[in-house]
C-alpha cells in the first residue's frame, strides 16, 4: 500500500524558498547568494523591473531606476565580508547597498551605498567609495573588465577593496551621524540586507559570483 503525501507537504517541498542560512559555507566561510543560474533569493523593486536581467551567468543592470534586493535570508546582516565580481560598460553608474531593506520604489532610504562608476562623468565619485562619506575620485578599475569588489563591515568601520587593494576606509563616528541625521537619517551603519542598483538607461553594470560571510 502506497503512503499518500499530503498536498501541503508537497507544496512546501516545491515552492519553499531556499534561504542562504541553509546553504553550506565554502572553506573560507562564504555563502553564495548569487551563482549565476537564477535570481532565487532576490527581489526587484516594483518600478522598472525590466532594468534587471539574468544573462550569461551575470545580473545585468540597465534601465530606468530600479533596485534588486537580496531577500534570501531572514536574518539581517550586520558584520560581514561581501564579495562579488563587477564589470562596467563605458559611462556607466551603479551601486551596491548594504544595511538596507526592501522597498518598492525610489532610492533606498536605509543603509549605505558603495559606488560603482569608472567613467560616468556626471558624478565625480568613483568605484569603491562609500557614497558622500568617503569619496574615491580616481577610478581603481577599468570598463569592460571584470574586477573584484569587496565590502567589509565590522562595527562602525567599513573598508572597500577593489582587486584586493583598499579603496575606502570609513569610520562612522558621532560627528558623521550628526551630519547624516539632518540630510539622510537612514544613511547609517545598522543592519539589513544588500541591494544592487540600476541607475539609468545609459548605464550597464554586470554582477556575478556574489557571496557573503558573516562576522561576529
Amino acid at each position: 500500500m502506497r503512503r499518500l503525501i499530503p498536498i501541503s507537504a508537497l507544496l512546501a517541498l516545491t515552492v519553499a524558498p531556499v534561504l542562504a542560512a541553509e546553504k553550506t559555507p565554502d572553506a573560507e566561510g562564504f555563502v553564495t547568494i548569487f551563482d549565476g543560474s537564477s535570481l532565487d533569493g532576490w527581489k526587484k523593486a516594483t518600478e522598472n523591473t525590466d532594468a534587471f536581467q539574468l544573462r550569461d551567468g551575470a545580473i545585468v543592470a540597465n534601465g530606468q531606476r530600479c533596485h534588486l534586493y537580496y531577500v534570501g535570508d531572514e536574518k539581517p546582516f550586520k558584520n560581514f565580508v561581501f564579495r562579488c565580481e563587477v564589470m562596467t560598460k563605458p559611462t556607466s553608474n551603479g551601486g551596491i547597498y548594504f544595511h538596507t531593506k526592501y522597498q518598492d520604489t525610489n532610492w533606498p532610504a536605509q543603509g549605505h551605498e558603495c559606488q560603482v562608476n569608472n567613467t560616468f562623468e556626471r558624478d565625480p565619485q568613483k568605484t569603491g567609495g562609500v557614497y558622500n562619506l568617503h569619496k574615491v575620485l580616481e577610478a581603481p578599475a577599468k570598463d569592460d573588465e571584470w574586477f573584484k569588489y569587496e565590502i567589509i563591515v565590522e562595527g562602525n568601520h567599513v573598508v572597500t577593496k577593489i582587486n584586493d587593494r583598499v579603496a575606502a576606509d570609513y569610520t562612522e563616528d558621532a560627528d558623521k551621524l550628526a551630519q547624516l541625521k539632518g540630510k539622510d537619517p537612514g544613511r547609517k551603519i545598522s543592519e539589513g540586507t544588500f541591494a544592487l542598483q540600476a541607475h539609468d538607461p545609459g548605464s550597464t553594470v554586470l554582477y556575478r559570483n556574489i557571496k557573503v560571510k558573516r562576522l561576529p
